[in-house]
C-alpha cells in the first residue's frame, strides 16, 4: 500500500456488509448498509492547534500552537462516523478516510 495520510486523518479498510441477518434472513445487495467498522491501516502523526481558551480570557500577545498526536495505530479494529468519510480507490480497493475525531471507539 502507497498511502501515508497526513495530520489527524487515518485510513480504514471497512468491514464487509452483512450478508445475512441474525434470524437468517438473506440481505439483498442494495438493502446493505454502509458498515461504521473497519480496520485501520496507516495514521498520520497528529495536528497543531491552538491552545484552548478559558472564557472571558483576553489574549496575551502571540499564542503558541499545541501538538496533539494521534492515538490510534494500524491494525486497530474502530467504529467511525457514517457521514464523515471521504472514499478512495487505492490498489482496486475501497478505503475510507477519516479525521481521528470522527472515530468513536475501538471495537474488541
Amino acid at each position: 500500500m502507497g498511502m501515508q495520510p497526513l495530520q489527524d486523518w487515518v485510513l480504514i479498510d471497512p468491514a464487509e456488509a452483512k450478508e445475512k441477518t441474525s434470524g437468517g434472513l438473506i440481505i439483498p445487495d442494495t438493502a446493505k448498509e454502509k458498515p461504521v467498522e473497519g480496520r485501520v491501516l496507516a495514521v498520520g502523526k497528529g495536528r497543531w492547534e491552538a491552545p484552548e481558551k478559558k472564557w472571558g480570557s483576553k489574549p496575551k500577545g502571540k499564542e503558541e500552537k499545541v501538538f496533539k498526536p494521534t492515538v490510534l495505530k494500524p491494525g486497530d479494529q474502530v467504529l467511525y462516523e457514517k457521514y464523515g468519510t471521504t472514499k478512495i480507490d487505492l490498489d482496486g480497493k475501497e478505503l475510507v478516510l477519516v479525521r481521528e475525531s470522527d472515530v468513536l471507539g475501538w471495537v474488541g
